[in-house]
């Protein structure tokens, strides 16, 4: 029984300790995500931030750059003759050099066109028409007819002057230009300097996004992956045209990654930066990627009014872009992995000197029980042998009885007699009535507190009925452990009283299926005492000698049989004690 009750307190223990475990484990395990969210979001501040400066640097680069082509327009027009006939296309290969431009470009208008007429590049189209380029055609007609462009689209408009962004060159889709197109009405042409995308690449590449991405790529231990992306054209692919030639012509306005790289895909990427875009809250996946346990956030960024240009497949601004940032899970597994072999450790340290302290306390408690019942089974066995002692000494003396009660009748002593018959007989009825008791354990404690109270000169009468059917056992120990602390209870009480007053009655009975015992003593606070906590640990009416644990003890073994004890203050100056066990 009592290995049960410690083998289940401690597998609940071992449950406690595991669930406590489970939920620190998940615990951690959002707190690490928590942090690893906080740092992907405060990484992605940081790249926002570069991206808005770089782009408006970028910005105010080009709007540099185009007023330095108009510069160089304004130039070529003083060198230039003003009819485009009598302009060779070698003098333009001579200007742009001096001018440091890549090329300068000549457009006449034609009665349903506007041509490349003369250029300084050789590998220039000339004669080819620029009525399918939407919007530069709108913008060249403007030109001509008002020498200023009032069109609504990405570009930089100044007097008799456009130059829209940096755009694959249709001629050489292999290679980027910014182009500057210049007009006051002078000449009967368009003067059209331009220069390779080198001079903003080398910018870029110092203070832009690319080189920041880079920057908090190398910095960060969990950061995989940074891309910057256009929504409206990410699901689409390159934005990509044929231009007059049958070529395809990509656009870098519109293309889909705008910074950074894109290595780590997966199959919903599409629909997450659509709702990252569409509704404007953060989108976060956790993911596997080739193998890769990797955490993916989808941040949406919004430019309004801060001048970005960022187009949709018509060409047309919009004002909002997604950040992408992929970080490496497994730094999170790693941690919780690492933390949970120290906790392991921890747990089985703890469940072995757990172990080991209730082997000992087991040990303890079983050595004490057995050292109890040994104590028990002793007095018992002493007891015993000393009430069949009594009984040997009786029948030893029985002659020398006979012998001195035939001399007293030979005298005539009858008084004598009369008084030695009634003393004799006495013992052998108290000896008689000990042993019709029925259980040996219980007469033999009943013989030694009659010893007892002989010498206490206490007044004890006890009567037992129906004993004889109680077995040897456990039981029967806890019963003499009861009987014992009721009757030293009512001694102690009784010895502070003269000797007329030291009054003890015990009777006990079986019947009903119960085990009955009735003790009362003499008490001159009888009604006092008995509302008294007379069965708490601890507590006492007595000296400091006493350590109130014998009425305490009393009524852990009635509780143990699921008996009742009750107090009684039955008369004046007396407290009767009833205790019922079923059997």
């Amino acid at each position: 029984m009592q290995r049960n009750i410690w083998f289940m307190a401690i597998s609940i223990i071992v449950v406690i300790i595991l669930l406590n475990n489970t939920a620190y484990y998940f615990l951690t395990k959002r707190s690490l995500e928590a942090a690893m969210n906080h740092e992907m979001q405060a990484v992605a501040k940081q790249i926002e931030l570069s991206v808005e400066q770089s782009r408006l640097g970028a910005e105010k680069f080009q709007e540099q750059i185009g007023r330095e082509l108009r510069s160089v327009a304004v130039a070529a027009q003083y060198a230039l003759d003003p009819d485009v006939e009598k302009v060779t296309n070698e003098e333009l290969r001579e200007l742009s050099k001096k001018l440091a431009v890549e090329h300068i470009t000549l457009l006449k208008r034609t009665e349903d066109n506007i041509i490349m007429y003369k250029s300084s590049d050789p590998n220039e189209q000339l004669g080819k028409g620029t009525k399918t380029w939407d919007p530069w055609y709108i913008a060249f007609n403007q030109l001509f007819d008002d020498k200023n462009v009032s069109i609504k689209w990405l570009g930089q408009t100044l007097p008799n002057f456009w130059s829209g962004p940096y755009e694959v060159a249709s001629s050489d889709p292999s290679s980027i230009y910014k182009w500057g197109y210049y007009h006051d009405g002078s000449t009967n042409y368009i003067i059209d300097p331009y220069v390779s995308y080198t001079m903003l690449a080398d910018y870029e590449n110092l203070t832009g996004v690319n080189s920041m991405i880079e920057k908090s790529l190398a910095s960060s231990e969990s950061l995989l992956e940074v891309t910057v992306i256009n929504p409206s054209t990410f699901s689409k692919g390159p934005f990509e045209t044929v231009n007059d030639d049958g070529e395809l012509q990509e656009h870098i306005l519109q293309k889909p990654i705008m910074y950074g790289t894109y290595e780590y895909k997966l199959s919903k990427d599409d629909a997450n930066v659509a709702k990252a875009y569409k509704s404007g809250k953060i989108v976060t996946v956790n993911e596997h990627i080739s193998g890769q346990h990797v955490m993916k956030m989808f941040i949406p960024v919004f430019t309004e009014d801060k001048g970005i240009n960022i187009v949709d497949e018509n060409g047309n601004p919009i004002n909002s872009y997604v950040l992408t940032l992929v970080s490496d899970y497994q730094i999170i597994q790693n941690q919780l992995d690492s933390q949970f072999i120290n906790i392991g450790l921890i747990i089985i340290v703890v469940t072995g000197l757990s172990l080991a302290i209730a082997a000992i306390a087991m040990n303890y408690y079983r050595q004490s029980r057995e050292k109890a019942v040994q104590v028990a089974q002793q007095t018992y066995v002493d007891e015993i042998n000393s009430m069949f002692q009594a009984i040997r000494a009786q029948r030893h003396d029985f002659l020398n009885h006979v012998q001195t009660i035939h001399s007293l009748a030979e005298l005539n002593k009858s008084k004598e007699l009369i008084a030695y018959t009634k003393e004799l007989t006495g013992e052998i009825r108290l000896m008689n009535d000990i042993i019709n008791i029925g259980n040996p354990a219980i007469a033999a404690l009943i013989r030694s507190k009659i010893s007892q109270a002989e010498s206490y000169r206490i007044e004890f009468a006890c009567t037992f009925n129906g004993l004889n059917r109680l077995e040897m056992g456990i039981k029967t120990l806890d019963m003499n452990r009861m009987l014992g602390n009721l009757i030293d209870n009512a001694f102690d009480e009784v010895l502070s009283y003269v000797e007329q007053r030291r009054e003890v009655d015990l009777v006990a009975h079986q019947a009903d299926g119960h085990l009955e015992f009735k003790i009362s003593n003499t008490c001159k606070d009888a009604s006092t005492v008995s509302e008294s906590p007379l069965f708490e640990a601890g507590f006492s009416t007595k000296d400091d000698d006493h350590q109130g644990l014998g009425l305490y003890i009393v009524k852990s073994i009635v509780d143990k049989y699921k008996g009742t004890i009750q107090v009684y203050a039955t008369e004046m100056e007396r407290i009767t004690f009833v205790i019922r066990i079923p059997l």
